[in-house]
């Protein structure tokens, strides 16, 4: 247990480099899939009839393609067309691409949830259809809402360890190249398991408190 101790305080400033670079890599796809994934919902939950079918189409297909294979084509074959990002710039594009199709799901379902009524009242007050969206639908739809984002950040946060194949020097990465250099992969990976728990707890509670505050509505 000591030697386990005397590790981990030559490991932690590595690590934390790592974690740095984890929480900006899902803040930033956080942020991201948010804004992206209230576009695709708005286009679905839209009067025009193409926009819902164009946004339903791109949300089938970042559902079915994985994030890997998204991150290893924004950061490998973008280049060959001219566009070349660095690793953690492409992190953050692609896990927030690949989330904003659970984000617009997740916002149409809240939006659906909203009264019928509303909606008509506020028409028949002369409002237009965005303005009914920005005044009546959108403010309730995202209290809705908040529960499963709380799901969608935690699962964020520990999908940003797939950076790590594009070479984001994230705590997975981190971790794994002091286990290769030390071959104390039981300390290591205890150690980076350990710190993932610790980003991820104030996201589950967090999540536990939206749900019991949704449950007393």
């Amino acid at each position: 247990m000591t030697q386990f101790f005397n590790d981990a305080a030559q490991f932690l400033p590595i690590l934390l480099q790592g974690a740095w670079l984890t929480v900006v890599v899902a803040a930033g796809s956080l942020i991201f899939s948010t804004l992206l994934g209230l576009v695709w919902a708005l286009m679905r939950v839209g009067n025009i009839p193409v926009l819902a079918r164009i946004s339903a189409g791109i949300i089938n297909v970042l559902r079915g393609i994985p994030i890997i294979v998204l991150l290893f084509y924004i950061y490998f074959v973008m280049p060959d067309i001219g566009i070349a990002l660095t690793a953690t710039q492409a992190a953050i594009i692609g896990l927030g691409i690949a989330y904003s199709a659970y984000q617009a799901e997740n916002y149409r379902a809240a939006i659906q949830a909203v009264d019928e009524g509303q909606i008509e009242a506020a028409q028949a007050m002369g409002m237009g259809w965005w303005l009914t969206m920005r005044r009546v639908v959108l403010p309730q739809a995202f209290k809705t809402m908040l529960p499963p984002y709380g799901n969608i950040m935690i699962m964020m946060l520990k999908d940003s360890s797939q950076a790590s194949t594009i070479t984001v020097a994230e705590l997975a990465l981190q971790g794994k190249m002091i286990a290769v250099s030390t071959f104390k992969n039981s300390t290591v990976f205890s150690l980076v398991a350990l710190m993932y728990l610790m980003m991820c707890v104030p996201l589950i509670l967090f999540v536990r408190h939206m749900e019991k505050r949704s449950a007393k509505r």
